[in-house]
């Protein structure tokens, strides 16, 4: 999805709120920066310059460089993030039926595989500021333990009662199994991101270096 896609994305859609062409062009251009050097490393005079606008322009608009961050990640917690877990993570992953835990983990590395594939821009962004930025994670973990913790934790001891996890705490199975698809899907987008890379491959390593981990089989 491009700059320009995101900026009508998150500014218009479903909501009243009007920008105008100078804005848009300092959001594309926050957008492009933060994204590939990060928040910290960025300035505003970089980001006036690329926008094609004058410093001055970015503060009518935004009081600090940290508003104008807010204004591009805020819309997407409450868009994208938010719709994802309520919606997408926690309704068509967690609701479902499934026969195996290995079932369960495969619909959840492809359901976070095609969302960051179609939202990555700014969840790049999202990614590298979350830990420096209350405004950021404070949100991100109330979705989290609102509508995917317990859902997870419920899944976890059916199948340890069918005896195919082994009696771990159930946090912990979550942790390592987050862990492992995460540490996949990080890496193939922020580090290596020309490399050829067989998602359905990756998936069933995947699974199965978790299973073999956690089913006490060897």
């Amino acid at each position: 999805m491009s700059d320009q896609e995101w900026i009508t994305v998150l500014m218009n859609d479903n909501d009243d709120t009007v920008i105008s062409d100078k804005q848009r062009k300092i959001l594309e251009a926050a957008i492009d920066t933060f994204s590939e050097k990060g928040y910290a490393a960025s300035s505003t005079s970089e980001i006036a310059k690329k926008a094609g606008v004058a410093e001055g322009t970015i503060f009518r608009h935004y009081k600090t460089k940290k508003e104008l961050l807010l204004a591009i990640v805020t819309p997407t917690i409450a868009k994208f993030i938010a719709p994802f877990f309520i919606k997408t993570f926690a309704k068509e992953v967690f609701e479902n039926e499934y026969e195996h835990y290995d079932d369960f983990l495969r619909t959840v590395a492809r359901n976070r595989l095609e969302f960051v594939k179609k939202h990555f821009p700014v969840l790049k962004i999202f990614i590298q500021e979350i830990a420096f930025h209350d405004e950021l994670r404070e949100p991100y973990q109330k979705l989290f333990t609102e509508h995917v913790f317990l859902k997870f934790k419920k899944i976890i001891e059916h199948f340890q009662e069918k005896g195919e996890i082994i009696k771990l705490p159930p946090e912990t199975i979550m942790r390592m199994s987050a862990a492992s698809i995460i540490g996949y899907i990080l890496p193939r987008f922020l580090l290596f991101s020309n490399h050829e890379w067989d998602d359905e491959k990756e998936i069933e390593q995947i699974v199965e270096f978790i299973m073999y981990g956690i089913s006490g089989k060897r």
